[in-house]
Parts: C-alpha cells; sequence; structure tokens
C-alpha cells in the first residue's frame, strides 16, 4: 500500500512539472482598459491583441457583464502561432460585416472589424476567443470599460 502511495505522488508530482512547463493556448493578451467611441472620446477603437501557441482559425467576440455576446469581431479568422494577433472594435454591436487592415506606424498590421449595429452601453466587456481546430474557447481574465459620452 505504501509503495502505491509512493508511486501516485510522484507521478503526481510528474504530471504537474509537464503541466507548468506547457504553454497556454492563447498568450500575451492585451486590451486597452478603457476607451469610448464617441465623437468626444480620446481612444474611439477598443485595441485587442494576443498570440497562440498553435496555429488556428479564431473566432473573437465581445461579452458585456452578463457573459452575453455583444459583438463577433472575426470569425474563423487564420492566425499563425507565436505572431501577435491584433484587431480593433469599433463600439458597435452585431457581426462584424468584414474588416478593414491598417498598420501601426511601426508597420504591425492590425484589424478593424466592421461591426454596423447600434453603440453597445457604456460598461465593463470582455473578450471570447473561441479556437476553431482545438475545439477550445477561451475568455480573457480581464475586462475593458466602454466609457459613455
Amino acid at each position: 500500500m505504501f509503495a502505491a502511495l509512493v508511486l501516485a505522488c510522484l507521478g503526481a508530482f510528474f504530471l504537474t512539472q509537464r503541466l507548468k512547463h506547457t504553454p497556454t493556448p492563447v498568450q500575451h493578451f492585451k486590451r486597452t482598459p478603457r476607451f469610448s467611441p464617441y465623437p468626444s472620446g480620446h481612444n474611439k477603437l477598443e485595441q485587442i491583441s494576443f498570440k497562440l501557441a498553435r496555429a488556428d482559425a479564431v473566432t473573437v467576440t465581445i461579452l458585456d457583464a452578463a457573459d452575453d455576446p455583444v459583438a463577433t469581431l472575426v470569425e474563423g479568422y487564420p492566425v499563425p502561432r507565436y505572431k501577435q494577433f491584433s484587431l480593433r472594435w469599433n463600439g458597435r454591436r452585431g457581426l462584424a460585416h468584414g474588416y478593414e487592415i491598417q498598420r501601426t506606424s511601426s508597420g504591425h498590421p492590425y484589424l478593424v472589424a466592421r461591426n454596423r449595429g447600434p453603440l453597445a452601453p457604456p460598461g465593463e466587456y470582455r473578450v471570447r476567443v473561441t479556437l476553431r481546430d482545438q475545439a477550445r474557447t477561451l475568455e480573457s481574465p480581464w475586462t475593458f470599460t466602454l466609457v459613455g459620452p
């Protein structure tokens, strides 16, 4: 009995060590903490970016405080592994009707989703990333705030 307990503890130790060194599927997640899509707003677009440990087709969805979907920015978009993927949300509800590729001043590309619905109300939001090929859905642990006029 004692030997079985020792073997189980050793197995658990090695499994834990392996899990600690396994990269998370979504890495280097960044977002703008506050933005305001209104004419008086300083940051008119929410900036979202992340890297993937494995290439995958992603769907990026904005969730409200009740975890209800508010906007879908991209659906099934191919993202390579270990390359920062950046996109912007204009604060509007609904499924994006395409996107525009733009570049930062340093030349880094990002997508601007063309959501055309009404503006989402001021409040706290978070990002959901769905990885189609891995059959996984992950939500950002951090929220961001859409500030009213």
